[in-house]
């Protein structure tokens, strides 16, 4: 008859417990499975080990997340400064906005001309000239082109413009001063100080300026300047009482009154000095015993008559 025992396994590597009831007798019909010692401890570390490497498998809780986070506010310097910025573009925008319709703008278009400071010129030579300006928006109108407009006309030694908003354009003119005709020929030359030619005439009685006999070569040019330096010093009175002007070199320069009397004027220096003694000279009472025919301002702190 076959036994119904079951047969008793050892795990290797290990002493076996003995098979004993409590009363010391071995049980039948049980398995006892042997376990290194500290195998409880062993096991229990590792799977702590491995829940805590997995991140908290299992049922272990992950670490809470705060609810409330303490939210610093923004620096008052940073905010002030990024309005100060915000700010400034807009302006800088609208700026921007504003000049580039005044510039381009037709209702700053220039529609009338004004013209001050000409005597041999007319205003409407210069409106003429500057014809090409009406209906240019005024702030793009400068000096510069104004100048080239006017170039052509001689008489003119300096410009300057000034816009009148909405569309008026004020032109101030500064002429050449004419201060002696030059006479080549038959014609007479109106000549500035710089011997810029403004204009001619066949009758010197209409214009009231000496006449520079310039023979029938032409004058050297620093013959030339030489009377006209003096002629530019000397005060509109005396100017218009001149008959002509002469000159042998630029040192014996001498001039004619309209009264026949002669001025010895020498060279160009001290020329400011010497206007002003023939002009004190001239308003002299005159003596009619001893009329003077010559006055010589040739060294103007000690000037002669006879």
């Amino acid at each position: 008859m076959a036994s119904t025992r079951r047969p008793t396994y050892k795990p290797s590597g290990s002493k076996a417990a003995p098979d004993a009831t409590p009363s010391g007798e071995p049980a039948s019909g049980r398995l006892a499975v042997g376990r290194p010692q500290g195998g409880v401890d062993l096991l229990r570390s590792g799977i702590i080990s491995a829940s805590k490497s997995a991140g908290g498998l299992g049922d272990q809780p992950s670490a809470a997340v705060p609810d409330n986070v303490l939210t610093f506010p923004e620096p008052r310097a940073r905010r002030i400064r990024r309005n100060i910025i915000i700010a400034a573009s807009i302006v800088a925008a609208l700026v921007a906005g504003l000049l580039a319709a005044a510039i381009y703008s037709p209702v700053l278009a220039v529609r009338t001309i004004t013209v001050q400071g000409t005597k041999m010129l007319t205003t409407q030579q210069i409106q003429a000239a500057l014809k090409p300006l009406e209906g240019r928006p005024l702030p793009q109108v400068s000096d510069s082109e104004v100048s080239a407009l006017l170039q052509p006309l001689v008489q003119i030694k300096a410009v300057t413009a000034q816009a009148r908003p909405p569309s008026g354009l004020l032109v101030q003119v500064q002429e050449r001063v004419p201060v002696a005709l030059l006479k080549q020929g038959g014609t007479y030359q109106l000549v500035d100080i710089e011997g810029v030619q403004l204009s001619s005439t066949t009758d010197p009685s209409s214009v009231q300026l000496p006449v520079i006999d310039g023979g029938g070569g032409a004058m050297g040019k620093d013959l030339f300047h030489a009377i006209t330096a003096v002629l530019g010093a000397l005060p509109a009175d005396v100017l218009t009482r001149l008959s002509d002007a002469s000159a042998k070199s630029a040192d014996a320069v001498e001039l004619k009154l309209i009264d026949g009397q002669t001025i010895v004027w020498g060279n160009a220096g001290e020329k400011e000095l010497k206007a002003k003694v023939l002009e004190a000279l001239l308003k002299a009472p005159a003596d009619p015993k001893n009329p003077v025919r010559v006055y010589d301002v040739s060294v103007p702190r000690h000037p002669v008559t006879r």
